[in-house]
């Protein structure tokens, strides 16, 4: 088969959707090498993690001409270049596709990730938060398959959108599989003098922005084992400001250690030596850096009232998103307890299993050949 993909986050963005676009693109080709893949973008980033990614001989990029404004090209420019490679299923990887695909024969899959901006609008620009819902609902409503990345996204695609739940596959994402690699002992000495890491720390990885919810974690810090001093890393919007005016009220600035601009390649052995991941977003369509701290033989605590069960799995611990006092006392209990340590170690590694690369692009595999028949 010729499948195509929506390629603007694979060929520009290096986190997020830029990962999850690679990550399952790669392993498709991969595991079912008889294909061909095409992805579309009409610009690359010259990036070291980008570029090798196209080195793949069965991937090909393809950069769709394009007479209109740019910012429209994946809704109207790309439908003649899929019927010139003769396309036999396109996948939009994020939120959207082409419109009036249906009308060119081409069969198409579309990967919600989440309706935050539905569930919690306020975190949006209304014109933003309007084109989000423009696209989402078009792609819902006509593509022929839709791929939710958790039951929490598909449980809002069906409320929300009143979409018959028959049409919706959940399929899981993993994580890129430097995270899955034994530890470097020597990368761990060089990165925690390079960054003056101290040796006990709890980890937070995400944007700085409220629904990530770091405030909570500065909120319990004050409770929580002294020892430890908590790393975050994340590029900082506006709401940095007021967490870093939460740190200097409790009086926690020697504790709290911020690491923007972290390589990519770092983040590995960052996860590697922390004692404890915390994960408190309000809501998130899967929570990706959960599976990379469980691939990383580090206990996590994540919090109630979205999908992070489903990623961590029934042996991490969470808590309610504005209680820092359960937060202190369920982050003591993990420090200071080796065995419970352990456990959460052990059994993180093996739910983490259920999103191995082979079966989830098996399962990808699987849902094109059921939307072509």
């Amino acid at each position: 088969m010729n499948i195509g993909f929506d390629g603007k986050r694979a060929a520009n963005n290096l986190t997020g959707l830029g990962n999850y676009s690679r990550s399952l693109i790669g392993q498709l080709a991969r595991y079912f090498h008889q294909n061909h893949y095409f992805v579309y973008s009409p610009k690359i980033k010259d990036q070291p993690q980008i570029n090798s990614f196209f080195e793949d001989a069965r991937i090909s990029l393809k950069l769709p001409q394009y007479g209109g404004p740019k910012f429209m090209w994946r809704s109207y420019g790309i439908k003649k270049q899929l019927l010139k490679d003769k396309i036999t299923l396109f996948h939009g990887l994020s939120q959207e596709i082409p419109l009036g695909l249906k009308r060119t024969g081409i069969k198409s899959a579309v990967t919600i990730h989440d309706l935050i901006y539905l569930r919690y609008p306020q975190y949006y620009k209304p014109a933003d938060r309007y084109i989000y819902h423009l696209k989402a609902r078009y792609a819902c409503i006509n593509s022929d398959r839709i791929i939710a990345i958790s039951e929490c996204t598909r449980r809002d695609i069906v409320q929300l959108y009143q979409i018959d739940p028959s049409k919706i596959e959940v399929i899981y994402q993993s994580c890129d599989d430097t995270f899955k690699q034994e530890p470097d002992l020597s990368l761990h000495q060089h990165l925690r003098a390079e960054y003056q890491l101290p040796e006990k720390y709890i980890l937070n990885v995400g944007t700085v922005e409220p629904r990530k919810n770091l405030m909570l974690i500065i909120k319990a810090l004050k409770e929580i084992d002294s020892d430890y001093a908590l790393v975050v890393v994340g590029k900082h919007q506006p709401y940095a400001k007021l967490v870093q005016q939460e740190i200097e009220r409790l009086d926690l600035g020697h504790r709290v250690i911020f690491l923007q601009g972290l390589p990519f390649s770092a983040l590995p052995s960052i996860y590697q030596m922390a004692s404890l991941f915390i994960y408190p977003s309000y809501y998130e369509g899967f929570g990706i850096p959960i599976i990379e701290a469980l691939y990383s033989e580090v206990p996590v605590i994540g919090a109630t009232g979205s999908c992070l069960e489903e990623a961590g799995g029934p042996d991490s611990l969470y808590v309610h998103p504005d209680n820092p006092q359960e937060l202190a006392e369920q982050s003591n209990r993990v420090l200071n307890d080796k065995i419970l340590q352990q456990h959460m170690k052990t059994m993180g590694k093996i739910y983490v299993q259920k999103f191995d690369n082979h079966l989830l692009a098996k399962q990808m595999m699987d849902c094109y050949l059921k939307t072509l028949k």
